[in-house]
């Protein structure tokens, strides 16, 4: 049976376990988190984003969870600069051209401010620029991709968390944590 962990990743951790780049090298990777032997990452999450990243050690449902042929949709909570509008939440909804080519379309909407955890640096504000958080579901996972959508449409991304992958979600996860299913 395949062993499938739900990690809450937190903010400026690799999703790796080992840091390749330099030796002695200061970034935290998952080794310090997870220290379950087999298990590796379906599908990757950025340094700079938080938030649910499954890992299995079952090499096909690994492919199924990050390969976008399969479709698996991933639920984001996004914090955006700027005042959302009606047409660049419809630009997403519809898709975007991105350098490496149109993305799918989205589910995007305007939420209420999320209640999450503190993230650690917090996030620099301008008193002078409002922002917001939006819901985004997308069935595909370029490299960047939701920071590169929201910027495209003038809303840079300040805060980026993956809170869904498929029906499978952080909730009772704190950050750092995990949970097997």
């Amino acid at each position: 049976m395949a062993r499938v962990i739900l990690l809450n990743k937190p903010f400026n951790v690799l999703s790796q376990f080992t840091d390749k780049g330099t030796e002695g090298s200061p970034r935290e990777t998952l080794s310090t988190y997870v220290q379950v032997p087999g298990v590796y990452p379906a599908g990757r999450l950025d340094r700079d984003s938080e938030g649910l990243l499954v890992l299995t050690d079952d090499g096909k449902l690994q492919a199924r969870i990050s390969s976008p042929k399969f479709k698996q949709p991933k639920t984001y909570l996004v914090q955006v600069e700027g005042s959302p509008t009606d047409a660049q939440l419809a630009q997403l909804r519809k898709g975007v051209e991105l350098k490496d080519g149109m993305t799918r379309p989205a589910e995007a909407r305007l939420i209420p401010e999320p209640e999450l955890w503190p993230r650690t640096p917090p996030v620099r504000f301008r008193k002078s620029v409002p922002d917001a958080w939006i819901e985004l579901k997308i069935t595909e996972g370029r490299n960047r991709q939701v920071r590169r959508m929201t910027a495209h449409v003038g809303l840079p991304c300040l805060r980026l968390v993956r809170w869904a992958v498929g029906t499978w979600t952080l909730d009772g996860i704190p950050p750092g944590e995990w949970r097997e299913i």
